[in-house]
Protein backbone atom coordinates (compact mmCIF):
# COMPACT_ATOMS: atom_id res chain seq x y z
CA UNK A 1 0.00 0.00 0.00
CA UNK A 2 2.69 2.40 0.92
CA UNK A 3 4.56 1.75 -3.08
CA UNK A 4 1.25 2.49 -4.35
CA UNK A 5 0.20 5.66 -2.36
CA UNK A 6 3.92 6.99 -3.55
CA UNK A 7 3.88 6.30 -6.78
CA UNK A 8 0.35 7.88 -6.83
CA UNK A 9 2.05 11.21 -5.17
CA UNK A 10 4.73 10.93 -7.13
CA UNK A 11 2.42 10.60 -11.08
CA UNK A 12 0.64 13.24 -9.35
CA UNK A 13 2.65 16.32 -8.56
CA UNK A 14 4.78 15.07 -11.93
CA UNK A 15 1.72 15.41 -14.54
CA UNK A 16 0.21 18.66 -12.23
CA UNK A 17 3.64 20.49 -12.54
CA UNK A 18 4.27 19.43 -16.31
CA UNK A 19 1.46 20.85 -17.12
CA UNK A 20 1.53 24.19 -14.81
CA UNK A 21 5.06 24.77 -16.71
CA UNK A 22 4.10 24.03 -20.12
CA UNK A 23 0.86 26.59 -19.64
CA UNK A 24 3.30 28.87 -18.01
CA UNK A 25 4.74 29.45 -21.36
CA UNK A 26 2.17 29.61 -23.13
CA UNK A 27 1.67 32.69 -20.96
CA UNK A 28 5.25 33.99 -21.82
CA UNK A 29 5.31 33.22 -25.65
CA UNK A 30 2.29 35.60 -25.53
CA UNK A 31 -0.56 33.06 -26.19
CA UNK A 32 -3.59 32.24 -24.40
CA UNK A 33 -2.80 29.72 -21.61
CA UNK A 34 -5.19 26.83 -21.64
CA UNK A 35 -5.99 26.81 -17.76
CA UNK A 36 -6.75 29.66 -16.24
CA UNK A 37 -3.65 31.30 -14.00
CA UNK A 38 -4.41 33.52 -11.07
CA UNK A 39 -4.39 37.17 -11.66
CA UNK A 40 -2.69 37.62 -8.01
CA UNK A 41 0.44 34.87 -9.10
CA UNK A 42 1.01 36.52 -12.45
CA UNK A 43 1.38 39.94 -10.48
CA UNK A 44 4.67 38.14 -8.63
CA UNK A 45 5.99 37.45 -12.02
CA UNK A 46 6.46 40.89 -12.87
CA UNK A 47 9.90 40.18 -14.57
CA UNK A 48 9.87 37.69 -17.27
CA UNK A 49 13.23 35.68 -16.17
CA UNK A 50 11.59 34.94 -12.83
CA UNK A 51 8.52 32.99 -14.99
CA UNK A 52 10.51 31.22 -17.48
CA UNK A 53 12.91 29.95 -14.35
CA UNK A 54 9.81 28.88 -12.43
CA UNK A 55 8.25 27.51 -15.79
CA UNK A 56 11.33 25.57 -16.40
CA UNK A 57 11.83 24.03 -13.33
CA UNK A 58 8.69 22.78 -13.14
CA UNK A 59 8.36 21.75 -16.37
CA UNK A 60 11.69 19.93 -15.90
CA UNK A 61 10.47 18.67 -12.17
CA UNK A 62 7.42 17.20 -13.79
CA UNK A 63 9.45 15.07 -16.61
CA UNK A 64 11.46 13.81 -13.86
CA UNK A 65 9.20 12.57 -11.33
CA UNK A 66 7.11 11.23 -14.29
CA UNK A 67 10.12 9.47 -15.23
CA UNK A 68 11.37 8.00 -11.56
CA UNK A 69 14.54 9.61 -12.15
CA UNK A 70 16.83 12.10 -9.39
CA UNK A 71 13.07 12.08 -7.44
CA UNK A 72 15.32 13.22 -4.06
CA UNK A 73 16.44 15.97 -5.77
CA UNK A 74 13.33 16.94 -7.41
CA UNK A 75 11.04 17.04 -4.04
CA UNK A 76 14.21 19.61 -2.98
CA UNK A 77 13.76 21.74 -5.98
CA UNK A 78 9.94 21.77 -5.29
CA UNK A 79 9.96 22.19 -1.60
CA UNK A 80 9.87 26.00 -1.71
CA UNK A 81 8.12 26.04 -5.36
CA UNK A 82 4.74 23.88 -3.36
CA UNK A 83 5.18 26.56 -0.04
CA UNK A 84 5.24 29.46 -2.18
CA UNK A 85 1.88 28.27 -4.28
CA UNK A 86 0.20 26.94 -0.74
CA UNK A 87 0.83 29.71 1.06
CA UNK A 88 -0.15 32.23 -2.12
CA UNK A 89 -3.63 30.33 -2.80
CA UNK A 90 -3.91 30.59 1.46
CA UNK A 91 -3.71 34.04 2.09
CA UNK A 92 -4.30 35.61 -1.35
CA UNK A 93 -6.47 33.42 -3.72
CA UNK A 94 -8.55 30.90 -2.17
CA UNK A 95 -9.79 29.63 -5.90
CA UNK A 96 -7.03 26.92 -5.80
CA UNK A 97 -6.29 26.04 -2.36
CA UNK A 98 -7.75 22.28 -2.43
CA UNK A 99 -5.34 21.83 -5.32
CA UNK A 100 -2.34 23.80 -3.30
CA UNK A 101 -3.33 21.43 -0.42
CA UNK A 102 -3.24 18.19 -2.35
CA UNK A 103 0.40 19.35 -3.37
CA UNK A 104 1.50 19.84 0.31
CA UNK A 105 0.33 16.54 0.88
CA UNK A 106 1.91 14.85 -2.15
CA UNK A 107 5.24 16.85 -1.61
CA UNK A 108 5.18 16.26 2.55
CA UNK A 109 4.10 12.48 2.02
CA UNK A 110 7.14 12.37 -1.07
CA UNK A 111 9.19 13.99 1.57
CA UNK A 112 8.76 11.21 4.61
CA UNK A 113 8.90 8.39 2.10
CA UNK A 114 12.67 9.30 0.98
CA UNK A 115 13.46 11.01 4.45
CA UNK A 116 16.71 8.78 4.36
CA UNK A 117 17.85 10.31 1.44
CA UNK A 118 18.02 13.80 3.48
CA UNK A 119 19.68 12.40 6.81
CA UNK A 120 22.99 13.83 5.93
CA UNK A 121 21.99 17.64 5.80
CA UNK A 122 21.03 17.00 9.29
CA UNK A 123 24.28 16.22 10.65
CA UNK A 124 25.71 19.05 13.23
CA UNK A 125 29.10 18.23 12.16
CA UNK A 126 29.84 16.87 8.70
CA UNK A 127 32.49 14.47 8.15
CA UNK A 128 35.80 15.04 6.91
CA UNK A 129 36.61 14.23 3.23
CA UNK A 130 39.06 10.78 3.60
Amino acid sequence: MTGILMQISRLFLGVVFLIAGINGYFVILGLGPFIATSPEAMVLFEFDYLLIAEKSLEVICGILLLTNQFIPLVLAILTPIVANIFLLHLFLDHSLLLLASLLVLSLGYLLFFYRKSYMGLLERKSNPLP
